[in-house]
């Protein structure tokens, strides 16, 4: 198998997005048991490189026949022929056993929660995007999961700052989703996805996806609000939020998929940035 291949299968860009937000957060979580164990941040990277994946590839093997059907995802392995359904499956249980031991190792919460993970967005979100747009709110449950599973395995209970790290990634998946949804809605028609808001790229669509990049303003101030970051990751959240919700309200004036692009690239950004700050200033506040 080329690498090439293997990286379609797992969905490479989105498995290292995943891992870097959980290993942001098992970092946060190290420093509120005063250390940081480094063998077990290998473990995480790891063993969430592989659950992730192995989701990933239950995806492909779900979606084969839909993924024919799209420009964007007709030269993945299983639709243009180059590997099997079996071969697939075979990869998909290797990699989610062996990264569920990996993260269970750590501690029983983290191991049940990438079972969790893994289960909810490939047998739930996965056969809802043919259904109804409520997939993405299901599909956000997982897409969340990350920092909450990254912050668990280092300190083994979910406390209110894995709740705002949950709630921040939570509440940015939509906006995220739907800038995705509303620049490829014309290929997700051809398999029948349904995942704007209303189905279709209108005002109602962009009215939806601008409020709730407007909550997410409030929700990426929460670790100041609680005081377990300062004025810095405050300061950084807002002006990011703020260019966000200027990126979304852009998409409620002209419709287009160009403002929708924008808006795209723009949650590619902010995400990695309000994670890094919140664990810089929390290291500085606890100091």
């Amino acid at each position: 198998m080329k690498w090439a291949d293997f990286s379609k299968l797992i969905k490479l860009r989105l498995t290292f997005l995943v891992v870097f937000s959980a290993s942001i957060s098992f970092l946060i979580g190290s420093k509120v048991n005063g250390h940081i164990v480094w063998e077990n941040w290998v473990k995480l990277i790891i063993g969430g490189f592989l659950v992730t994946a192995a989701a990933n590839c239950f995806n492909e093997i779900i979606e084969k026949d839909l993924d024919r059907l799209m420009r964007r995802t007709m030269d993945r392995p299983i639709p243009a022929g180059r590997m099997t359904t079996g071969q697939a499956l075979v990869l998909g249980l290797f990699m989610g056993i062996s990264g569920t031991y990996l993260l269970g190792s750590l501690n029983y919460p983290t191991g049940l929660l990438s079972v969790f993970s893994i289960i909810l967005y490939a047998f739930a979100y996965t056969p809802l995007k043919r259904k109804s747009p409520i997939a993405v709110f299901v599909g956000a449950i997982p897409g969340a999961l990350p920092p909450l599973i990254g912050y668990v395995a280092a300190h083994e209970r979910i406390d209110a700052i894995a709740v705002i790290l949950f709630c921040i990634q939570f509440v940015w998946q939509f906006p995220h989703f739907w800038a995705i949804a509303w620049v490829l809605d014309d290929d997700y028609k051809l398999a029948g996805f349904r995942l704007l808001p209303s189905g279709k790229r209108n005002l109602t669509s962009a009215i939806i996806t601008f409020i709730f990049t407007l909550l997410l303003v409030p929700v990426s101030l929460l670790p100041t609000f609680y005081h377990f970051g300062g004025y810095y990751v405050g300061g950084v959240s807002l002006v990011f939020s703020l260019a966000f919700l200027a990126l979304a309200f852009t998409l409620l004036r002209r419709l287009n998929i160009d403002a929708a692009k924008k808006l795209m690239y723009g949650s590619f950004i902010y995400l990695p940035v309000v994670q890094l700050m919140f664990l810089f200033d929390f290291i500085g506040k606890a100091k």
